[in-house]
């Protein structure tokens, strides 16, 4: 269990290549050109900086069935080991970007979306309105954003340390720390 520290974002890197990502910014101004779109970049970069190599990056208008064929894409074809969206998942009509995670997804992955907004309530009680979500279909993780440049910095900063363990997990990468503790450590804690 030596290995099993707090870095666990950062104590793999040597051993494996970089997890795979793409970036999928929901805006109908932006899919139209009429506003710039400045969560995606900054997505990719913080996801450059934390190791992960961006393969992919889309702007697609607030429409579900689009946003449903791309994720499919990602995960299907492309195989990309997480895909983060942004936009989308708020109260207005157009917001439909976690039904379309939702219709793809094999599993949810309910936890991290609840620690998102429970870092979010901190800063703002708006968050209660933040409808984002997150699941897994295949072997792809899939993680709604909020819209906001500033919410998506601090979001990504509270979960991505955490993320790269369950990518291992669920790539079959992690198997020091996650079956030493599932397999092999955990029966002696409750005797």
């Amino acid at each position: 269990m030596k290995g099993d520290t707090d870095m666990s974002d950062t104590h793999h890197d040597g051993a494996r290549r970089a997890f795979t990502a793409a970036v999928v910014t929901l805006s109908d101004k932006g899919s139209r050109g009429e506003r710039e779109d400045r969560s995606g970049p900054l997505i990719r970069s913080i996801l450059e900086e934390n190791g992960y190599e961006v393969v992919e990056t889309l702007l697609l208008p607030d429409e579900r069935d689009q946003l449903e064929d791309a994720l499919r894409r990602l995960a299907d074809e492309r195989q990309v080991n997480i895909v983060f969206t942004t936009g989308g998942t708020g109260f207005s009509p157009r917001d439909v970007t976690p039904e379309a995670t939702a219709a793809v997804c094999d599993r949810m992955a309910p936890g991290i979306a609840e620690a998102m907004r429970y870092y979010s309530l901190q800063l703002t009680p708006r968050a209660m309105l933040s409808r984002q979500t997150a699941g897994i279909r295949k072997s792809t993780l899939i993680v709604n954003l909020p819209g906001s440049p500033k919410a998506c910095r601090e979001d990504l900063g509270f979960i991505l340390p955490a993320l790269g363990h369950g990518l291992g997990i669920l790539l079959g990468v992690d198997g020091e720390c996650g079956s030493d503790g599932e397999h092999g450590y955990h029966h002696h804690h409750g005797h």
